[in-house]
């Protein structure tokens, strides 16, 4: 055992087994995103802070798609200072295995036109769809892959926005449902 611990022949043999060792961790270590794990963030107590904090009616998912993800929300200020709601999702994954970001964004900010171009990356609609006996207005930005949709509502703004296609933006927004007010 001596002789594989000492002089040149030693150190070239424990280089030799390190080598090995390395070899068989980057062979066997997996590859891509497959079993990416995306952390679940609950938006429950977001959504209820945001209603109790501002006066027009809050519209929330009544129950996730399937196999989505909700993974990202908070409360900001818009431009003009009023509070902005916003709750992210991972879609379930594609045939390409690939998941895509969808985003519910809903706030009073003024003009309500303004701040529906700011989430959308444009201001040009190119159509609207009917979603649960609702109109909602379709934009779409070519060099950022970015849908939305655009609810204007008389006291506020409600979006859904991402990468994912418009069946999903489609999906997401059928899931919408007022909330009630808090009581007390």
């Amino acid at each position: 055992m001596r002789r594989f611990t000492q002089g040149f022949y030693g150190y070239a043999f424990a280089l030799l087994v390190c080598l090995a060792l390395a070899v068989i961790i980057v062979v066997s270590a997996p590859t891509g995103r497959q079993g990416q794990h995306v952390p679940r963030l609950d938006y429950a107590i977001t959504v209820a802070n945001y209603n109790r904090a501002v006066p027009q009616q809050v519209w929330a998912p009544a129950k996730d798609p399937a196999d989505w993800i909700p993974n990202s929300n908070r409360i900001a200020k818009g431009a003009d200072g009023t509070q902005v709601l916003s709750v992210g999702y991972a879609t379930a994954p594609d045939a390409g295995d690939q998941r895509h970001h969808v985003m519910i964004v809903q706030g009073a900010e003024k003009p309500a036109a303004a701040f529906a171009s700011r989430i959308a990356n444009t201001d040009k609609p190119v159509g609207t769809v009917q979603i649960a006996g609702a109109d909602w207005e379709k934009r779409f930005r070519e060099d950022k892959n970015q849908r939305t949709l655009v609810r204007f509502l008389p006291d506020a703004t409600v979006m859904v926005t991402g990468t994912a296609d418009w069946p999903d933006l489609t999906a997401l927004a059928t899931t919408l449902k007022p909330q009630p007010k808090p009581t007390g």
